[in-house]
């Protein structure tokens, strides 16, 4: 006989031991990466107000952060810097007493457990708020890929074990590759923010890493929503061009083409739930809308079971904690 009466699923359901011993997918917090913005001087803790919870830091500021995110066991931090000087070319981005490279360095010696990672763009850097060189009123793809690779060989040269192109210049995985290697940083990996899309779930970064751009917008090198052909032949590209890690951005609207991508690669994927995603959360929670810790960790859950291997998320430390905290 098979089905009803004999087939029975809620028998494996019936308790929480017994829901957790068949679970089909985990979270683990070492697969999280926490974002931090960071800026100069010192004792800065200033709250973003589109992303409660969450706060510009001061190097200072952000080793107990990381000292925190070690404690429970959280995977890595990526930093975005915010600097003291604007240019039109984002010359800050490669300043060596930057914010960026100083806070790498620093919880490299205070959170020596943690992955330390590196947003590598110049959209916080520059005047102009673009991700690269502007001619004109067009970002300028050739002229931006050897500022893109000064800046990940400063972080680097700071001890960053990961740099994360997410600028979307064609060519800058092979550029970044090359001047890595040139300076001696063969060990240093590169997670390419291969598939991000020009999404409106953005916001809340824009206003935490004061990158919002000054006219026009990224729909020229960001990816159309629409397309996913594309997400598969921009991986290949990156994968060629010596991409270690590759990732979709953002995560929750587009498991689909996690699931694309996991299929389609054997390199660690990364995805990366972005502000938008967690400030909806975190507002319908404040309302009593939902249950926030709840929601977290099933989104979360949802974006590992799509094929995720890495999460970027700004719940990294409160799932962290929610998941069974410290070690």
């Amino acid at each position: 006989m098979t089905g009803f009466p004999i087939e029975r699923p809620r028998r494996l359901r019936r308790s929480p031991a017994l829901r957790r011993q068949v679970a089909e997918t985990r979270l683990d917090p070492a697969a999280f990466v926490l974002p931090v913005f960071v800026v100069p001087g010192e004792g800065v803790l200033r709250e973003i107000a589109s992303m409660p919870g969450h706060q510009q830091r001061s190097v200072d500021e952000v080793v107990p952060l990381a000292e925190e995110a070690e404690s429970l066991g959280v995977g890595g931090m990526i930093f975005f810097g915010i600097p003291a000087r604007k240019d039109d070319r984002g010359t800050s981005a490669w300043d060596p007493e930057g914010p960026v490279p100083r806070a790498i360095a620093a919880v490299k010696r205070h959170a020596p457990d943690l992955v330390v990672w590196a947003d590598v763009c110049l959209c916080e850097y520059t005047s102009h708020g673009h991700c690269g060189v502007v001619v004109g009123d067009v970002v300028d793809n050739d002229a931006t890929l050897p500022l893109l690779a000064k800046a990940a060989v400063a972080y680097a040269d700071a001890g960053a074990d990961v740099v994360a192109p997410s600028d979307m210049m064609d060519g800058r995985v092979g550029a970044i590759r090359e001047a890595l290697d040139d300076a001696g940083h063969t060990d240093v990996a590169i997670c390419s923010y291969s598939v991000k899309y020009a999404s409106a779930f953005y916001g809340p970064f824009r206003d935490a890493a004061e990158s919002a751009p000054a006219f026009g917008d990224r729909r020229t090198h960001q990816m159309d929503p629409p397309n996913v052909r594309e997400a598969r032949r921009e991986v290949r590209l990156d994968v060629l061009e010596g991409a270690d890690i590759v990732m979709v951005k953002p995560a929750g609207p587009y498991l689909d083409v996690i699931s694309e991508v996991r299929d389609l690669v054997d390199l660690p994927v990364a995805a990366y739930q972005v502000s938008g995603e967690y400030s909806m959360i975190r507002a319908a929670a404040e309302r009593g809308w939902i249950d926030g810790d709840r929601v977290m960790l099933e989104s979360l859950t949802g974006i590992v079971r799509a094929g995720a291997d890495i999460v970027l998320t700004y719940f990294a430390v409160d799932a962290a904690r929610a998941l069974g905290g410290d070690r």
